[in-house]
Formats: C-alpha cells, sequence, structure tokens
C-alpha cells in the first residue's frame, strides 16, 4: 500500500492572521507567566506549627545569672602550715596546731 499523501491546511484568512498577531503582542507585552508553579496547598496541618520562625535553640543572653562561685572554698582558707619554733612549742604543749590563713578568712 502506498503512503497517503498529507493534505496541506488551507491558508488561514488575512483577518485570522492579524488577530493572533495582535493577541501574540499583547501576550508579549503583558508577559506570561508560564514559568511560575501552581501552589498547592492542604499540605500542612495544624500539628505542624511555626517551628522554623527561630523558636526554640539557646538564647542570646540569659534570663537569670548562673549563681557564683564561691571563691573563699576550704581549700583556699587555710594556705600551710607554720612550722616556727614558737609554733613547734604550741603544738607539743597545748596540742595546737598553728596555720597561716587567707586575709579574708573568718571563724565561720
Amino acid at each position: 500500500m502506498a503512503p497517503k499523501a498529507k493534505k496541506e491546511a488551507p491558508a488561514p484568512p488575512k483577518a485570522q492572521a492579524e488577530a493572533k498577531a495582535s493577541k501574540a503582542k499583547k501576550a508579549v507585552l503583558k508577559g506570561v507567566h508560564s514559568h511560575k508553579k501552581k501552589r498547592r496547598s492542604g499540605r500542612h496541618t495544624p500539628s505542624d506549627g511555626a517551628k522554623h520562625c527561630g523558636s526554640g535553640g539557646s538564647p542570646n543572653i540569659l534570663r537569670r545569672a548562673p549563681p557564683r562561685r564561691n571563691k573563699l572554698d576550704h581549700y583556699t582558707i587555710i594556705e600551710f602550715p607554720l612550722t616556727t619554733e614558737s609554733a613547734m612549742k604550741k603544738i607539743e604543749d597545748n596540742n595546737t596546731p598553728v596555720f597561716i590563713v587567707d586575709v579574708k578568712a573568718n571563724k565561720h
């Protein structure tokens, strides 16, 4: 069987061609936003919340200051035992050790 010859479409009339051209001109001037994707709604449920809006994480400033460290603890109060002759006499006679202590130390 021989292939069928395709019929050529008749040339459109001049009025149709002008209308098509003016329509194309308007589209070019206005701009066709065919590259934009259609937004699909209904993807997020209310339980998703606003987790991306800067909530959570560590704060930049502390709301409460941490408790201060006691610099005068029991390691810094007693500095060293005194080993002079008078201190040694006190240890032997009165059974009382003598220590050099920090300047800021009190009896409490």
